[in-house]
């Protein structure tokens, strides 16, 4: 792909971007469907738009670090003191509810698509996560009751991590059960990941705040101090210990968004606007490598599946 060819590709991906937020705000729906559309319109469908070629071995760093920088981004709003009022809603959807969640989509998917037991809960490690990419946006447009909202705001930020924690805890052992090590292997990749994600981001939050609190940077370096030290907490984590860089992140924000004397109202505006640029690059690429001939040709039931994980598994675990 020649210059002039991924201009014009960050051209109209950065067009469709805009096209797909406007329609979703006239139309009052989420912008998400749109991009999703959009994306397989020029991948898939048209083959206009190759994310792969397009950015070769660094689209995937630049996903990750994306969806890093969407979550902390989330994470600056999550303030404790709303944990008296839902903290107790919150912490059994991320508990008792992702796991009925991953139960019912681990035995759908066991039986619904003839997966293995242990390739059936990975899937559903992968698939239980609601997230921030997904659930902030919708949030804009269906506008439910403060405390319904704040409940959704605060299951999507924590159970990111968890999910993508879960998901390396079960691959590590599945990787590890040949060797019959699978349950040591698993443990020791959960404490890693715990351990690693919550001193990366306490150090970081830390630091971070001394430095607005105290005014060591003019107003103007705010931003970019902030994107620096996210990106490098982020970094940094999963050098250490693999996918512990999301946990570190959220604590990050969650530590700044709730220590004294530090101001984030100029940072988090600049993160939301951040947030919807990068949401919608993302929707758009990850649904351009959409391989339509793979999902056509598993049937019916991967529809079968989706209605399953939408009508079953995620009222199933709110009801609980």
């Amino acid at each position: 792909m020649d210059e002039q060819q991924i201009l014009l590709a960050f051209t109209v991906i950065g067009a469709a971007s805009l096209a797909c937020q406007w329609l979703a705000w006239r139309l009052r729906l989420p912008a998400i469907l749109f991009l999703l559309i959009s994306g397989i319109l020029a991948g898939p469908i048209l083959g206009w738009l190759d994310p792969q070629v397009l950015f070769g071995p660094l689209l995937f760093p630049i996903v990750s670090m994306s969806v890093a920088l969407i979550l902390f981004e989330g994470s600056l709003t999550l303030h404790l003191s709303e944990w008296r009022e839902i903290g107790s809603v919150v912490r059994r959807l991320v508990t008792v509810g992702a796991l009925t969640t991953w139960a019912t989509i681990a035995v759908t998917t066991h039986y619904l698509l003839d997966f293995a037991w242990d390739m059936a809960l990975l899937f559903g490690t992968l698939t239980l996560v609601t997230g921030p990419t997904v659930i902030v946006p919708m949030l804009r447009v269906v506008r439910p009751k403060a405390s319904v909202s704040n409940i959704l705001r605060w299951e999507g930020i924590v159970i990111d991590p968890i999910g993508a924690l879960l998901a390396v805890v079960v691959y590590s052992f599945i990787i590890a059960s040949g060797d019959g090590d699978g349950w040591n292997h698993g443990l020791g990749t959960f404490a890693g990941v715990i351990l690693c994600g919550s001193l990366f981001g306490a150090a970081g939050g830390w630091t971070l705040g001394q430095v607005l609190r105290r005014q060591w940077l003019p107003a103007y370096l705010h931003n970019l101090a902030v994107l620096a030290t996210v990106l490098g907490v982020f970094i940094g984590a999963n050098q250490v210990m693999h996918e512990s860089g999301l946990l570190a992140v959220t604590l990050m924000g969650m530590w700044l968004a709730n220590m004294k004397g530090v101001d984030v109202r100029d940072i988090l505006h600049f993160k939301e606007n951040l947030s919807v640029l990068l949401i919608s690059g993302l929707f758009i690429l990850l649904a351009a490598r959409l391989d339509l001939g793979a999902l056509l040709a598993m049937g019916p039931a991967v529809l079968l599946l989706l209605a399953v994980i939408q009508f079953v598994a995620r009222p199933l675990s709110v009801a609980l």
